[in-house]
């Protein structure tokens, strides 16, 4: 079943309803769905699809030419083509034969058949100028690794700089979209889920409706038989020759590292500065992203930290990882009986809440239900020069022109003392400054303690139960 992606078909579709040469350009890492909405888009059109491999730039044109061959119903014994240019000028010649007829030409995983021939590029640069745009072909380039579609797709040092139409950055499902896939869990488990699994399609379709929450982590994760047992492992095999040092990276970050000289130190990387090569790998393939506090500039920012960007990547590296041994001798499901369920699980899962708070600050504001139209969004940590102590303010909406400021704090908690929190957010309010109109939010994982803070009566104050986060029976957001 094909779920949500409903902005990126709508995309998809403007292009394919023009009468011209379309060149769409579709990125984002593995798993995250992009096969699966080709598959959706395709239905019912005339489509030339190819999957490149990691292998040589001849074998990939082998492949591209039995595509073509298939196609256009050539006989199975018809030679291969003998260039890449000779494969897009054949396209080309029968798109031009057949002018009324609309065609759909994907080319999938497109950095493993250019970084075997290097040229590719620019060879399909030609075959656009000189062919394609006198064609009624819709071109549509896919890649798993971002790095490369950006700086040799997109970028303008590119030969492909300035063909395409359009592009798409697919990213993995924010937590309210993945919930579409868990309507069988409660909302508490729903922020469970995703903060274990993240918002992938593939990984949250392996969970099953008749387990519960801890038997599916174990299941999937805690087995040597589990279906992502090794998936991070896999994913960076794929995509690097020498995964070695890049999991040890991962596995720095997960365990808490956050800056390039811990987690260096923690990898075993020497010397220090080494490791930024791969922190940019790593960022490249979307698997890690560095933050600076709300406001400074992350070229310049001293207080920048690394973090893993998906979930499931951020709880495997920090539960899964480290308790391979135990795995591997059978005794995962003792270890996540006994190390990650409890406490520590608690902990980690409130750190993904803020995700999930971040996400529907976002979504709240594209729909209208902020106090102000926000442009910019974030987090801040630092220190406060009047308690001279460090501080951080979860959540951050900002319209800089006007003037107007939200600060948002997050609690996954059953239970707080709901005034002391409320105090401590206002109190941090003096560490943004510039701006003159504050408001405030509060997020909670219980709508009992929601309902305490709205008794209050704060006009300032929105009040956010998971509940209503996730559409529940709670009602809605609103000030208290």
């Amino acid at each position: 079943m094909f779920v949500g992606r409903e902005h990126e078909l709508r995309a998809l579709r403007r292009q394919w309803e023009r009468d011209n040469f379309q060149m769409m350009v579709i990125l984002g890492r593995r798993r995250v769905g992009k096969t699966a909405l080709l598959d959706e888009f395709s239905k019912n059109k005339r489509t030339l699809y190819f999957t490149a491999s990691q292998q040589t730039s001849t074998n990939n044109l082998r492949d591209f030419s039995r595509v073509i061959n298939a196609f256009f119903n050539q006989p199975s014994a018809t030679p291969q083509f003998s260039t890449w240019g000779d494969a897009f000028d054949y396209v080309i010649a029968k798109a031009k034969a057949q002018p009324r007829e609309r065609i759909l030409l994907v080319f999938d995983e497109f950095p493993y058949a250019a970084l075997s021939e290097q040229s590719l590029p620019s060879t399909l640069q030609i075959a656009i100028d000189h062919g394609f745009n006198d064609t009624n072909v819709m071109m549509v380039l896919c890649g798993s690794n971002e790095g490369f579609m950006e700086s040799e797709v997109l970028g303008y040092k590119s030969p492909l700089y300035g063909r395409r139409t359009g592009q798409i950055r697919l990213k993995p499902f924010n937590a309210f979209e993945a919930a579409h896939m868990l309507e069988f869990a409660s909302t508490e488990d729903k922020v469970r889920y995703y903060a274990t699994f993240g918002g992938t399609p593939y990984y949250l379709k392996q969970i099953r409706p008749d387990l519960s929450f801890e038997q599916n982590v174990t299941e999937l994760m805690f087995d040597t038989s589990g279906l992502l047992y090794e998936e991070p492992l896999m994913l960076l095999r794929q995509e690097l020759r020498d995964p070695t040092v890049y999991n040890s990276v991962m596995n720095a970050i997960g365990a808490g590292a956050t800056r390039q000289n811990v987690i260096a130190d923690q990898a075993g990387v020497s010397p220090a500065s080494a490791v930024s090569k791969y922190l940019k790998v790593l960022e490249d393939l979307g698997l890690i992203e560095r933050q600076v506090p709300f406001g400074e500039d992350p070229s310049r920012s001293r207080k920048g930290l690394w973090r893993i960007r998906d979930p499931f990547f951020a709880f495997w590296h920090r539960f899964v990882g480290p308790h391979m041994a135990s795995i591997e001798n059978g005794t995962g499901e003792t270890a996540a009986r006994t190390a990650v369920f409890g406490p520590a699980l608690d902990t980690y899962v409130g750190q993904q809440f803020e995700t999930i708070c971040q996400q529907w600050i976002t979504r709240a504001n594209g729909e209208g239900d902020l106090p102000f139209l926000a442009s910019e969004f974030g987090k801040w940590w630092g220190g406060d020069p009047r308690t001279r102590e460090q501080a951080d303010i979860d959540v951050i909406a900002a319209n800089r022109s006007e003037g107007r400021l939200l600060l948002g704090e997050c609690k996954w908690k059953n239970s707080l003392n709901v005034a002391d929190t409320i105090a401590t957010l206002r109190s941090r309010s003096h560490l943004i400054a510039g701006f003159n109109e504050r408001s405030y939010a509060l997020f909670l994982k219980t709508e009992e303690l929601a309902e305490t803070a709205r008794q209050r009566n704060e006009a300032d104050l929105l009040v956010i139960s998971a509940e209503i986060m996730f559409g529940g029976d709670a009602g809605t957001a609103s000030n208290a």
